[in-house]
């Protein structure tokens, strides 16, 4: 019996090392995979540059930008009359000029162009140079208040249909429709119009008939797929309207959509064969920032204002108002009071704030910063935003990318600053865990914060299949700015640790949050979960979350939920990866920056006597270290800089003098 059970505990020991053995196959399956999709992108690319093929494959290169990047098709003349005359443009900016011809010329057209870019001039001015009306669905309704207000200032004629529309709205609005003579040019409702109201449906039916119906543009289209960040339910009925209306062209807009969501989005609202026009992604004038943030609120709050009262001093034609951290900390009960003798040309995006009811119309001429919502934040649509700030992670990079392109739509340089703590993960996680790819699209934002040494550009780039040269960057990200080497650090002993302690927890099934892990790990909290033979680490609280986050990222711990009928729970558990820690050969190392060696990101004051302008910006010469106080050489390079000046947090018991900071 006992040579039996020998052989079986060898058994055991060969399947868990024949699983690991798979996992790692499946692991490099996964990489390479990954690579031969870059290598057929980067050819594309090649090809494109090259001119052999053009966008979308078509042989008869009509999907091509440059087919359309011409002034010789018949109505020129009068797309730019009414461009310089109706919306005050002298010139279209990059696509824009084949994206409207494309739509005077009936096409269905998927236009792909970043935040402040200009989507919505193209098909504003195709509308105002149609017969007919165009019907515009999109998500939010501060959005279309936002355009109804400043088509109403250029003189356009438009309509927003909603749930609070007046008996007497709808029913002028349902005449017009029909009317030959009207000069509505625009009609904006909600993707919950469209799959729940028959009875507009039938006016559309009826104009379509009457060849009243010129196009149809869906914002935001990339909230038709489920592999999209912002999936709406209702868009997936948008559908119907190509199937009804099948001669009435369609564009559909976004401003962040990979190659697989636009392909989905497409097939969900039939549109059979469409040009699609790609903007890069890049806006070269935006700063992106990622700083850690502070655990406590007090500290937290005083960090945003030293860098708003310092680094954008005197940026407004009107006398600045200082913003104090009293001001700012009124985010958790509506908007700041104190918004009341503020100044426009800031925005301070806190995406878990309660929803706003303020009128924004009453707020634009006064404020100086903005303390809004996500949803809030983007029905702001002012072009000389100097700064977005978010106040926690956002729940996908391609959320991010919207929201943080708030700032500079001017072309005029300003800040995206991100603030990240290793509690907003499991708060996020613990939202989107319902979400088809909600928890993939946050560990892909946990990882652009993590990521402390590579351009902030390729890893947006990387995100929505474009190829970036961080050369390009021009110094304008805060990795870009560090002038210190990174180094590699094996944290293979406390990931050996940490499942230890997740382990013994579950022989006393028990579960820990990672806060409760963190504490176990350092030696505090309940002593029943800590393990004798684990010896806290001698490094900050803030090093000790980066090393559980990148475990979380790579696989060896994993979140697991527990729902109560008032909250979602996240716990951590051993990952899948665990296994490959059997292999005494097997390493896990992460990438580090010595505190010693680094700073908060040098980078000038946007300040200048000019309306926002930063071409005479000085660069600030000290500037303190955000996450352990210390003050740091000053930077000699241009382009780089802050006047920020962060407290000093507590080390853990035991901690050093010159900790890691682990990427």
């Amino acid at each position: 019996m006992a040579a039996v059970e020998v052989l079986e505990e060898v058994l055991v020991s060969i399947e868990n090392e024949l699983q690991a053995v798979e996992m790692q196959i499946q692991e490099l399956v996964d990489k390479q995979q990954e690579l031969l999709q870059k290598k057929m992108r980067v050819k594309n690319l090649i090809k494109q540059s090259s001119g052999d093929v053009e966008a979308g494959g078509s042989k008869d290169n009509e999907t091509s930008a440059e087919a359309w990047n011409k002034k010789d098709f018949p109505w020129y003349e009068k797309i730019k009359t009414a461009l310089q005359g109706k919306f005050k443009l002298q010139k279209f900016r990059s696509l824009q000029l084949e994206t409207v011809n494309a739509a005077m010329a009936g096409k269905d057209i998927f236009l792909v162009m970043p935040t402040g870019g200009g989507k919505s001039l193209c098909y504003q001015l195709p509308a105002v140079c149609s017969d007919g009306f165009t019907l515009v669905i999109c998500p939010l309704i501060s959005l279309m208040e936002d355009q109804l207000m400043v088509l109403e200032q250029l003189g356009i004629s438009a309509a927003l249909l909603n749930a609070s529309s007046s008996k007497e709205h709808v029913k002028w609005v349902h005449t017009e429709m029909l009317n030959r003579n009207s000069q509505l040019k625009l009609i904006y409702v909600t993707p919950e119009k469209i799959a729940k109201s028959k009875m507009f449906m039938s006016k559309l039916e009826k104009a379509y008939q009457a060849g009243r119906l010129a196009r149809v543009a869906v914002d935001e289209v990339h909230c038709c797929s489920q592999w999209g960040h912002d999936f709406r339910p209702d868009y997936k009925s948008l559908g119907i309207l190509k199937r009804q209306f099948p001669n009435t062209p369609l564009i559909g807009l976004t401003a962040t959509a990979t190659n697989h969501v636009l392909k989905d989005a497409q097939q969900i609202l039939h549109v059979q064969k469409c040009i699609t026009f790609t903007a890069s992604f890049n806006r070269p004038n935006l700063y992106y920032e990622v700083r850690h943030k502070p655990s406590n609120n007090e500290d937290f709050i005083e960090d945003i204002v030293k860098t708003i009262n310092g680094r954008y001093k005197g940026l407004s034609e009107q006398q600045s108002v200082p913003v104090s951290a009293v001001e700012l900390s009124g985010y958790d009960e509506q908007l700041p009071k104190s918004c009341a003798k503020m100044i426009t040309w800031a925005l301070c995006v806190i995406p878990d704030l309660a929803r706003l009811t303020n009128d924004k119309k009453q707020i634009y001429p006064k404020p100086q910063v903005v303390v809004a919502t996500v949803a809030f934040g983007m029905g702001i649509d002012k072009p000389d935003v100097r700064f977005v700030i978010h106040h926690s992670m956002s729940k996908s990079m391609e959320n991010y990318y919207q929201e943080s392109g708030r700032a500079g739509r001017d072309d005029q340089k300003a800040d995206c600053i991100l603030y990240y703590g290793f509690g907003d993960i499991f708060r996020i996680s613990s939202m989107v865990v319902m979400e088809n790819v909600g928890q993939e699209k946050l560990y892909d934002m946990v990882s652009y914060c993590q990521n402390m040494t590579k351009c902030r550009r390729v890893l947006i780039a990387h995100h929505f299949d474009e190829v970036w040269d961080s050369a390009n960057c021009n110094r304008m990200c805060d990795n870009c700015c560090r002038e210190n080497a990174c180094e590699k650090m094996d944290v293979t002993g406390y990931c050996k640790d940490l499942i230890k302690i997740l382990e013994q927890a579950e022989t006393m099934s028990e579960k820990l949050t990672p806060l409760k892990l963190i504490d176990a790990w350092s030696g505090k909290g309940a002593s029943k979960f800590r393990v004798a033979e684990v010896t806290p680490p001698k490094h900050p609280r803030e090093e000790l979350e980066r090393i559980i986050a990148h475990l979380l990222l790579q696989q060896y711990l994993k979140e697991d939920f527990s729902f109560t009928a008032f909250a979602t729970i996240s716990y951590l558990k051993v990952g899948p990866k665990a296994r490959l820690l059997q292999n005494e050969a097997h390493v896990i190392t992460m990438e580090g920056i010595p505190h010693r060696k680094s700073a908060h990101k040098v980078k000038p004051s946007l300040s200048s006597n000019s309306k926002g302008s930063s071409e005479n910006a000085q660069t600030v010469s000290k500037t303190v270290q955000d996450s352990v106080g210390k003050k740091s050489q000053q930077h000699k390079r241009p382009g780089c800089g802050s006047n920020l000046k962060a407290k000093k947090p507590k080390l853990e018991a035991g901690g050093v003098d010159q900790p890691v900071v682990i990427d």
